[in-house]
């Protein structure tokens, strides 16, 4: 029985070093690694008392096999097929063809870490994976959406699968995904042979067929042929009869909005579900780099620790310390979005009336508004926490 309790706990420890490194990945890229983190995280299995109560013991005489392998298949593979998924049998959405991209959703989207790996990793591979499938869909029915019908029926034989294969099951409330997200909403123009008779439809391709992810966050190329077409199908419906309108409805630019989505549509229909993952991931990660994903709440403690009255500096750096904490559990973030927080809460605090340089003061970087920013001990413990809740579901 220990044997079998304690193969789960490796697995587990193996699974928060896998999710640890993904997130390096994605956030860290070009910056400090966080891998220095997983070091620290292998010699301290047992660091908090607290945890030691709930997880087993491990020998320190182990085995001394490394936790990660150097070369290693997926760990998660053997555990994503947990529950049989109960569909209802309505859907007409190719989930077999797309069970790859299904269990890379899953993946990413998965149960303990779907909360904070919302806006950075999870909700850009699942709309992009409704994307995929409903391009891939338009192949056999011409349609480049579903009905209302049918929405509700496969969003939740969605959600069921990758529930199934390990995905949070909150996921659409974690995403804000709806039904609706799966129709044409108000966009006009849902036909395939309409879209091409109206979109130039070989620059789009051109544009879009193979990207750079750095350099079309700069010079959005992909992205200004997505606006002209979704543009251009969104007029179908209104009474704008040139591009060039210098002032486009706030109607019309909600429309516009949902053309975008079955832009992205056809361009899956057209690539093929892997590169077109590869694409909308790409062109998604521009989106989430521009908006810091933080919520700021009151500031009134610090604005009393540090206004321009207060002369305690460490009662000021203690305040900004618990300030910016607070914001680090909020979500993972990337680094460029790291850069719009801090800007955001230099703004915040001088509408405070806090005028002193708090950032040199208190000495606070990027890396403060992200994972980066938490001590060792905090790390461990958050991935112990989360390694726990996992251990719990798999016992």
């Amino acid at each position: 029985m220990k044997d079998g309790v304690s193969l789960k706990l490796s697995f587990n420890i193996i699974l928060v070093e896998v999710f640890l490194l993904a997130f390096c990945e994605y956030a860290t890229r070009g910056h400090e690694s966080c891998c220095s983190q997983l070091d620290h995280l292998k010699g301290r299995v047992s660091v908090d008392k607290k945890v030691d109560a709930i997880l087993p013991e491990i020998s320190p005489s182990g085995s001394p096999e490394p936790l990660f392998p150097l070369i290693a298949p997926s760990p998660l593979v053997p555990f994503t097929n947990t529950t049989v998924p109960k569909l209802s049998g309505l859907c007409m959405l190719n989930f077999t063809a797309a069970e790859s991209l299904m269990s890379i959703t899953a993946i990413d989207c998965w149960s303990v870490f779907a909360p904070y790996l919302a806006n950075v990793i999870c909700c850009p591979q699942l709309e992009a994976t409704l994307a995929i499938l409903i391009g891939q869909l338009s192949k056999e029915t011409n349609i480049l959406a579903l009905n209302e019908t049918l929405a509700k029926p496969c969003l939740s034989d969605i959600e069921q699968i990758l529930v199934s294969m390990g995905a949070n099951d909150t996921l659409a409330q974690i995403c804000s995904v709806h039904a609706s997200n799966l129709t044409g909403a108000s966009c006009p123009v849902r036909d395939v042979n309409e879209f091409e008779s109206n979109v130039d439809i070989s620059k789009l391709l051109s544009a879009c067929e193979d990207i750079d992810p750095v350099k079309e966050c700069c010079h959005q190329i992909c992205q200004s042929a997505i606006l002209e077409a979704s543009t251009r199908i969104a007029l179908r419906a209104s009474e704008l009869l040139s591009l060039d309108e210098p002032h486009i409805l706030p109607v019309h630019s909600t429309r516009v909005s949902d053309c975008k989505i079955i832009v992205l549509r056809w361009l899956a229909s057209k690539l093929g579900p892997s590169h077109a993952k590869k694409v909308l991931r790409g062109l998604s990660n521009c989106n989430v780099n521009k908006v810091c994903p933080l919520v700021f709440p009151n500031m009134k403690h610090v604005a009393m620790g540090c206004g321009d009255g207060a002369s305690n500096q460490t009662a000021c750096c203690s305040a900004m310390g618990s300030y910016v904490s607070h914001l680090q559990k909020q979500s993972f973030i990337t680094n460029l979005q790291a850069l719009d927080c801090a800007a955001s809460l230099g703004i915040k605090l001088r509408k405070s009336n806090i005028t002193k340089n708090i950032y040199s003061l208190c000495h606070i970087s990027l890396k403060d508004f992200s994972l980066q920013g938490l001590q060792n001990d905090d790390v461990t413990r958050f991935v112990l926490f989360a390694s726990s809740i996992v251990l719990t579901a798999l016992l």
